[in-house]
């Protein structure tokens, strides 16, 4: 069993290869074919040329960090709301009600159309970005709390009850666990769109830090390798977390409640 969960980890790994390796080749071959100027489609070894450089000065982790502060401080703010929120909605009818109608509202409204009229309330900074991330964060949240809440058998209920446990233990122990799969899926479509929101955002509210506003200031220089290098960290930064926190979360929780089992074992 564990011979075959290794031919499976290296068989997806040869995958993802295969596939980066031929998108980048794809790239490099458009690069070359003169389609593009060079100033606008510069080869692979000069993003990393460039890549390499902001590196080593420090100016990449800067930017970066500006970033990833300011979607945690977003995505935290809205899974601490969004979460209890989604539950109330679940449990109470006249808070769904009034609640549901604003959410259905403001749901299809992007983070981003936001911008303009944060600046003009926050002016231009860390404020306005994070509240576009919180924004943006929010409602995956609510909604997957709340249908997740709203799923959980009502036979695991009654057989709670009937085992003589509290409404505290049945929250704690049966509905929270019931709904975990959609908290958890949830957390990961915040985190997702959060992290699209926040690089939006920095193009028109940050000042001087961020990786969006790296990519947008690039732009009025032509330097097409510094916005590259930039998308190249997102993407990275992207997938560790995906990777190596959320996965990890799930893997932790709902897969190792037996919840995900045959996800897992189909995927």
């Amino acid at each position: 069993m564990t011979q075959e969960k290794g031919l499976q980890a290296y068989a997806t790994l040869v995958r993802g290869l295969m596939s980066l390796v031929i998108g980048l080749s794809i790239y490099q071959i458009v690069s070359q074919s003169g389609a593009f100027a060079k100033a606008l489609m510069p080869e692979l070894l000069v993003i990393l040329s460039t890549f390499s450089d902001m590196g080593l000065d420090g100016t990449m982790f800067s930017h970066a960090g500006h970033t990833l502060l300011r979607v945690l401080i977003g995505w935290a703010l809205a899974i601490a709301i969004a979460l209890p929120l989604g539950i109330l909605m679940a449990r109470n009818k006249a808070v769904e009600n009034f609640f549901m109608p604003l959410v259905s509202v403001f749901m299809p409204i992007p983070s981003l159309a936001w911008v303009p009229i944060f600046i003009l309330w926050f002016g231009l900074g860390d404020t306005t970005t994070i509240l576009v991330v919180f924004y943006a964060a929010c409602f995956p949240m609510v909604l997957n709390t709340w249908t997740g809440v709203r799923s959980v058998s009502s036979l695991w209920i009654r057989a709670g009850q009937s085992l003589g446990a509290s409404s505290r233990q049945l929250f704690w122990f049966v509905i929270i666990p019931g709904a975990s799969t959609f908290i958890i899926s949830g957390v990961r479509q915040s985190f997702q769109r959060a992290w699209i929101a926040v690089i939006g955002a920095e193009m028109i509210a940050a000042s001087d830090w961020g990786l969006g506003w790296v990519i947008f200031d690039s732009k009025e220089f032509l330097s097409t390798d510094v916005m590259l290098a930039s998308v190249l960290v997102i993407g990275i930064i992207g997938y560790i977390f995906e990777k190596f926190v959320l996965a990890k979360i799930e893997k932790y929780t709902v897969v190792k409640w037996g919840m995900l089992k045959k996800q897992t074992e189909a995927s």
